[in-house]
């Protein structure tokens, strides 16, 4: 069943990444319904390898500023919250619950660094794109972005957890006039093919 062209709109073709922000706050109860819908989203074997820190605290922000890279640092600050989008490497620890009828999957990985590697980037990412499409969907604002130091960042936040960072998600409500007009897109004869 096809979502309606409004929520269409919302979702990709007027949602823009955001660089200003309105001083409004995002509540514990927003954060939580944004994970508890970007959840459901598939990955392989259901590895659920994403990992989300939500910095909201001054003192947060603080600690997460000197990983920034220049251009990011004003409207970082300025956002009401922050989302590092992560992944734990040792995901398949998890899989004996998550993917319960196949006991074994776990097994898949642990042996093999580089496959679990793979696959907990992979699908990590593919997550961080779900956490901004549930934000949009629930009315928050998005500004993703790479441009900081992955080493300096897990440094600072994941060194006991072992959660290694992938990109960096500004969350609130935007502010328009932070909007650049809207850039061109590949038309599907440039990026696409049917065979």
């Amino acid at each position: 069943m096809a979502i309606d062209e409004a929520a269409l709109d919302t979702l990709f073709r007027e949602a823009r990444t955001h660089n200003k922000w309105r001083d409004v706050a995002v509540s514990d109860e927003t954060l939580r319904a944004l994970y508890d819908l970007l959840k459901w989203g598939p990955t392989s074997a259901n590895s659920s390898p994403a990992r989300y820190l939500f910095i909201r605290s001054r003192d947060a922000k603080e600690r997460l500023k000197p990983a920034l890279s220049p251009g990011n640092v004003e409207k970082t600050m300025a956002a009401p919250v922050t989302a590092v989008v992560a992944y734990e490497p040792k995901f398949y620890d998890h899989l004996p619950r998550l993917f319960p009828h196949n006991q074994e999957a776990r097994s898949w990985f642990e042996p093999n660094e580089a496959f679990a590697q793979e696959t907990a980037f992979r699908n990590g990412t593919l997550q961080g794109a779900y956490l901004i499409m549930a934000a949009r969907a629930i009315g928050l604002d998005c500004g993703p972005m790479s441009g900081f130091d992955k080493a300096k960042v897990d440094d600072e936040f994941f060194a006991y957890r072992g959660w290694k960072s992938n990109f960096l998600c500004n969350l609130g409500y935007g502010d328009p006039e932070g909007i650049f007009p809207r850039s061109p897109r590949l038309d599907f004869e440039e990026a696409c093919e049917v065979l």
